[in-house]
C-alpha cells in the first residue's frame, strides 16, 4: 500500500506549513529588526513633526465569545535634510506631541527613543 493524501489531508498540511511558514518569517523578521536597531548609532537631530496615525486592531478569540482591541500610534518626522521617518512611538507620549512641533528627535535605528520640544 503507497501513501496516499486525501484532499482534506493534502489541504490541512499545505495550510498548516503555510502558516507555521509565516509565523517562522515573522520571528525571523523581529529579531533581525531588533537586532539592526541594537547595532545602528543613537542619534539625536532636529526634527519638526509633519504627522501622526493610529492603527488600530481587533483580536477575537477562536469561539468570538471575547475581543480585545490595541492601538499602535506613529509619528512622523522631518529632519533638517528634508528626509522623513515614521516611528513607532509609545502611547503614553503619542498624545504629548502635536503636528507641527519642533525640537529634537533621538532614535536609534527605526527605534524612537524620544523628542524634546525646543
Amino acid at each position: 500500500m503507497g501513501f496516499y493524501f486525501g484532499g482534506f489531508d493534502l489541504m490541512f498540511t499545505l495550510v498548516f506549513c503555510l502558516v507555521f511558514g509565516l509565523i517562522v518569517f515573522r520571528i525571523v523578521q523581529g529579531i533581525s529588526t531588533w537586532n539592526k536597531n541594537n547595532h545602528s548609532p543613537r542619534l539625536t537631530v532636529e526634527a519638526i513633526i509633519t504627522g501622526k496615525r493610529q492603527e488600530v486592531h481587533h483580536h477575537h478569540s477562536a469561539d468570538n465569545t471575547a475581543m480585545h482591541t490595541s492601538t499602535s500610534h506613529y509619528v512622523t518626522f522631518q529632519v533638517e535634510s528634508g528626509d522623513r521617518m515614521e516611528l513607532y512611538v509609545p502611547g503614553s507620549e503619542y498624545g504629548m506631541l502635536a503636528e507641527g512641533d519642533r525640537g529634537r528627535l533621538t532614535f536609534q535605528g527605526t527605534r524612537y527613543l524620544g523628542f524634546e520640544r525646543l
